[in-house]
């Protein structure tokens, strides 16, 4: 069985977005992850790889670039929502 790291390293050798679909999914954190930072983390790695491999598999470029995009922008959607919620503790704590 391979470690998470490895399957990260995997895609990040992907030559074709098939490749990149199959490393990333089994580099996914488990579903029933609560961690939003470990997913935001996911999704932004993951739009890092897709872009590569836009640049490479030629043939799939739009796909690959839409996979880049929407992983980018739940990672950025998550990241906004970790800042929103440490706002808010933080504001919690301050007011007791």
């Amino acid at each position: 069985m391979q470690s998470n790291e490895d399957w990260w390293a995997k895609a990040a050798l992907a030559q074709t977005l098939m490749q990149a679909h199959e490393a990333l999914s089994r580099a996914r954190p488990n579903p029933a992850t609560q961690d939003l930072r470990l997913w935001r983390d996911y999704y932004l790695r993951s739009a890092a790889i897709y872009t590569e491999v836009a640049q490479i598999d030629r043939g799939h470029f739009h796909e690959a670039t839409a996979w880049a995009t929407c992983e980018r922008q739940r990672g950025e959607a998550l990241d906004r929502q970790i800042k929103a919620d440490a706002g808010a503790a933080s504001s919690a704590g301050e007011a007791s």
